[in-house]
């Protein structure tokens, strides 16, 4: 009779604790916690030679001390780290990629002509009355055949190093 009394009463006790009391399993560990992975330390403050030389400060603007984990990981490793961050690197691509000049409403453009596109092609009656989704039959026959495009390549002696064997395909 103790015996049932005392099992009682240790269940009535682990019944009353909350989400505060640890877990007998997994001691110590909780999911409200901050995740000490993402916990990257400030750098150093560091006083300039001439104090009129600061920039202004620019609301919602970086601080020289805001850490840049992936621009010191760059510089760590031997890189540029502006290159990382694609502000010194893509210049020459922009201006390439700009060298007929640019549309400012281009996504607008593109949707109406995608949207033109798929009604024109392989858009039944039902699909136009009741304006559904089209998109994946309307350029199937643009679609390229990953696996068939492998073995092409490797017919024609091309290497494909980032492929899987040849054996999976067969």
């Amino acid at each position: 009779m103790r015996f049932v009394l005392l099992v009682i009463a240790a269940l009535g006790l682990a019944a009353c604790g909350g989400s505060e009391t640890p877990n007998l399993l997994n001691v110590g560990a909780s999911s409200d916690g901050p995740d000490e992975f993402a916990v990257v330390p400030r750098k150093p403050l560091v006083l300039p030679s001439d104090l009129n030389a600061l920039p202004s400060p620019t609301p919602g603007g970086s601080n020289a001390t805001d850490p840049t984990p992936a621009a010191d990981a760059v510089a760590a490793l031997g890189g540029r780290p502006g290159a990382a961050l694609g502000t010194n690197g893509d210049g020459a691509l922009v201006r390439h990629a700009m060298r007929f000049g640019s549309t400012s409403n281009i996504r607008a453009t593109l949707a109406a002509e995608d949207l033109a596109f798929r009604r024109a092609n392989n858009a039944r009656f039902l699909e136009r009355l009741f304006n559904t989704n089209v998109y994946f039959r309307a350029y199937a026959s643009q679609t390229l055949d990953s696996y068939r495009e492998l073995e092409r390549m490797r017919r024609a002696g091309i290497r494909t190093p980032s492929a899987p064997p040849a054996a999976a395909f067969e």
